[in-house]
């Protein structure tokens, strides 16, 4: 679940792209993104005919560096689970007990 990132001389924003790999998305329909970075709402990634899913977003750096997010993956038959990106810069524990990724945002 590769994340590239770029970063903006002229203002305090990274462009982020978040791509999840087909086998990662463990045969899912729909994939949403939540993160700290947009108050934990659902972003839908967009699914390719390869199988990958993808979105981008701007990420504001002023002031806070690391932001924690997950996947949630919708599989054919409406059951949701939520995953790490299995290539996030750290892990960290969160209050129902499993890991949330770490995306940070400073060169």
């Amino acid at each position: 679940m590769p994340v590239t990132k770029r970063f903006l001389k002229s203002k305090p924003i990274v462009k982020v792209t978040f791509e999840v790999e087909k086998e990662a998305a463990k045969d899912a329909d729909k994939i949403f993104l939540v993160g700290e970075f947009n108050e934990w709402l659902p972003i839908e990634l967009q699914k390719f005919k390869n199988g990958k899913f993808k979105t981008a977003l701007d990420v504001a750096t002023d002031g806070q560096t690391e932001f924690q997010y997950r996947f949630k993956l919708v599989q054919p038959d409406g059951s949701e689970v939520f995953d790490n990106d299995w290539q996030a810069d750290a892990y960290v524990k969160n209050e129902f007990g499993t890991d949330n990724s770490v995306l940070r945002v400073y060169p």
